[in-house]
């Protein structure tokens, strides 16, 4: 059977979304930017993204992007000549005297002649994207080194923008959550590509080790369109090391007090016009434990190897062709249940309870650019993966296969400083395949079967960039026409503007619409993890939602210390959303086309303070409130915290050898799933405690090695008994999706980092 079929009828007709979607792109004439840009490379012209560019005397500064360019707003009535500076770790920071706005070419010289290097400034290891029009925080290797950060789903302990959630406490399997919406409504990207959907999401923010990973870039609400139509609540793109700027070798070790255990390397060759990285990294499970004495493992054995070769060819500031690919392959398996379940001889029998997981899931991607001049560059992104799952879940056995293909070929168009046009085609190619059965059937379920869906969606797409007022107005404006073989043509238009007010201040706007297919028991597997009967009333449609916010930002300078506060709000609502319904029947998954009201809306604000030299200070409150109505009555939706509050604190050294990082995070009472139809045993509370967390870690940096040592959960705060129905697991009551807190208690660990830096 399909649980994805049937037509829906496109948005708006084919000849009026033409018309809306090109009408803008011609006739626009616009003025020359007043500004200082260009780009930071070596001496060997090898780009240096992340180097710090500023303008001496003044409060323009910035940093390279992804491609070393850089862009500094030009005031006029600056005293000329202006020392326009660039600074990287590793090289020798350059001074260049200009005397008005253009483009600048800086070439940093190595500083590989020195035996030590005397650190004046720290660059935050987090950070605002001021140049960027969409809001983007960057997350970066400096901030990912305040905690252990074994992988994805542990990189943000100090940012309040994502929400960290487990779905099924036996396999831990982790969701990153933006603006309190489950993982499936944002995109999360490697290196811009959608590596991460699908079987793929499940396990996907786990298997990707924190060592490995450059800069992350989170972004709210409405984004560009140029990454597809998927984008609801939010972007996650993940940049890996790269060639030129990583080490030449770089190893990490890592252990902790339950005996869980990881190991990463990455190895680097280059040579002229050519650069490669190894990635390599495995995870060895712990010890059998079951503090709550309920009969079940804490945390499931996990085992993963995991490769990744990463190839750059030319360079893309420079004309001509330049290539950057890279091929991944992570194989998995994980064992949760009780204690004494062997796989091997209790799987799909009633002798003993778990759940075994084990997938193999190779990924390619490959961006191809060919740059004419400064004004024509023409780029073809490609990308595969292919995921093959094998699965028990208690009696049920699950068998899934997904081979997902991506291309996009893109054209820029940069004629002047202030209008940039992106245009091309796209073409996604999705084939899921999943089939349940049951070894034993004691429940009666209905449920087995295969499940298949395939899209095949085409679309064009073109986005403009346009800049006012010398650079303190930018606006963007996007639009995708896509079709999918099924559900016909639909029309994605979104919009972004950002206006500088005043000296260091951001005033940002957005709104856009998304659409998303559904893979329901992969992006919801707690109907595999749960005993309830799955039911599809109807033929399941797209997901549509619209989602429009502003935030504002404001760095300030008080004597010594500097600053920046921010502050945003952002709305979501859905036309069309599909979740398991619990409420109609306790012991009844109802999936189907939810059509009435729902509605995320998401207020945060946050202060980043540095008193003093080596002191950074955060502090972030969140609001959420998530709702849908039923039949004119409104219900909150689970496991979203109303109000969250999260501080940190970090201090280094004048010499950066000492290193301390302190984080807090306070989470007010959740909604849970009501439970009072189930019998007395097994009933949980319709709410959650509030409760906290405090992690801490200290790190000694003893050149080539820096060792770390830490304990998260220092408070030891945990969700007592996290199963419902942990008594009978091959019961209609039993549940390991209903998680709210933390369930593995206080863990301290010992890490090691290990840095060759010359050949």
């Amino acid at each position: 059977m399909a649980y994805l079929c049937g037509m829906a009828h496109p948005f708006l007709s084919i000849r009026t979304v033409v018309i809306l979607l090109f009408s803008w792109l011609t006739g626009l004439t616009v003025l020359q930017a007043q500004t200082v840009h260009g780009v930071v490379t070596d001496a060997e012209d090898y780009i240096l993204p992340g180097a710090q560019v500023y303008l001496s005397g003044t409060q323009v500064s910035g940093f390279a992007d992804s491609m070393g360019g850089y862009r500094l707003s030009w005031e006029e009535g600056l005293e000329l000549p202006v020392l326009l500076i660039a600074r990287q770790v590793g090289y020798v920071p350059d001074t260049i005297r200009i005397t008005g706005p253009g483009y600048t070419h800086i070439r940093l010289v190595s500083d590989a002649r020195l035996e030590t290097v005397t650190v004046n400034e720290r660059r935050d290891g987090q950070f605002v994207d001021e140049l960027n029009p969409i809001r983007t925080e960057v997350v970066s290797a400096l901030e990912l080194q305040k905690g252990a950060c074994c992988d994805l789903a542990g990189c943000f302990n100090t940012n309040a923008t994502i929400q960290k959630n487990v779905t099924n406490v036996i396999t831990q399997a982790q969701e990153l959550r933006i603006l309190g919406l489950g993982g499936v409504y944002n995109q999360v990207l490697l290196e811009g590509f959608p590596m991460i959907q699908g079987l793929s999401y499940t396990y996907g923010v786990s298997a990707l080790p924190g060592a490995w990973v450059d800069n992350i870039y989170i972004s709210k609400g409405a984004n560009s369109v140029l990454q597809g139509w998927e984008s609801i609540s939010g972007q996650i793109n993940v940049e890996l090391r790269e060639p030129e700027t990583a080490p030449m070798a770089f190893m990490n070790g890592y252990i902790n007090s339950f005996g869980e255990k990881q190991v990463n390397g990455v190895f680097r060759q280059d040579g002229e016009g050519w650069g490669n990285l190894l990635f390599f990294h495995t995870a060895q499970p712990g010890s059998r434990r079951d503090i709550d004495n309920d009969g079940f493992l804490d945390f499931p054995l996990v085992s993963r190897y995991g490769f990744t070769d990463r190839l750059h060819l030319g360079t893309e500031a420079g004309p001509g062709w330049s290539l950057k690919a890279g091929i991944r392959l992570t194989t998995e398996e994980r064992i949760g249940g009780q204690q004494d379940y062997q796989p091997e001889d209790d799987a799909g029998t009633q002798r003993s309870y778990g759940q075994w997981v084990r997938y193999q899931e190779p990924e390619v991607w490959a961006k191809t650019a060919f740059r004419w001049n400064d004004q024509h560059r023409l780029v073809l992104f490609a990308s595969g993966l292919h995921h093959d799952q094998r699965s028990w879940y208690g009696l049920t056995r699950y068998r899934a296969r997904q081979s997902t293909a991506n291309a996009v070929l893109q054209h820029e168009w940069d004629p002047n400083e202030n209008y940039h046009l992106k245009s091309g085609i796209s073409y996604r190619h999705h084939d899921l395949k999943e089939s349940l059965s049951f070894s034993e059937n004691p429940l009666q379920l209905e449920h087995d079967g295969t499940y298949a869906r395939k899209d095949q969606v085409a679309g064009v797409f073109a986005e403009q960039t346009t800049t006012f007022w010398s650079d303190r107005l930018t606006w963007i404006l996007g639009a995708r026409l896509d079709h999918h073989q099924d559900f016909g043509v639909f029309f994605t238009p979104r919009t972004l503007l950002k206006a500088d007010l005043w000296t260091g201040s951001s005033l940002r706007g957005s709104i856009g619409w998304g659409w998303r297919t559904a893979n329901v028991f992969s992006e919801n597997v707690m109907l595999l993890a749960g005993n309830r009967q799955v039911v599809f009333p109807e033929s399941l449609t797209p997901e549509k939602a619209m989602n429009w916010g502003v935030n504002m930002t404001q760095r300030f300078n008080l004597g010594s210390m500097t600053g920046r506060w921010g502050a945003d709000y952002y709305q979501t609502r859905f036309t069309d959303q599909i979740f398991p319904d619990f409420l109609q029947d306790p012991r009844t998954a109802v999936v189907a086309n939810f059509t009435e009201p729902s509605t995320s809306r998401a207020f945060q604000t946050d202060l980043d303070l540095t008193p003093l030299s080596g002191l950074q200070v955060k502090v972030a409150y969140n609001f959420l409130e998530v709702v849908r109505e039923v039949d004119g009555r409104r219900e909150i939706l689970p496991f979203n915290s109303r109000h969250r509050l999260l501080a940190a604190l970090s201090y280094a050294t004048p010499d950066g050898r000492w290193q301390w990082d302190l984080n807090a995070h306070w989470y007010g009472p959740q909604q849970l799933p009501n439970t009072q139809a189930n019998p007395e045993e097994f009933r949980r509370p319709d709410q959650s405690p509030d409760y906290s967390v405090l992690n801490a870690q200290v790190t000694i940096r003893l050149t080539p090695f820096e060792i770390y040592t830490g304990c998260e959960n220092i408070l030891d705060f945990r969700q007592r008994r996290p199963i419902l129905g942990w008594q009978d697991p091959f019961g209609p009551w039993f549940d390991s999706s209903s998680v709210w807190g933390p369930t593995r208690g206080r863990e301290f660990y010992l890490g090691v980092r290990w840095h060759w830096t010359s050949q």
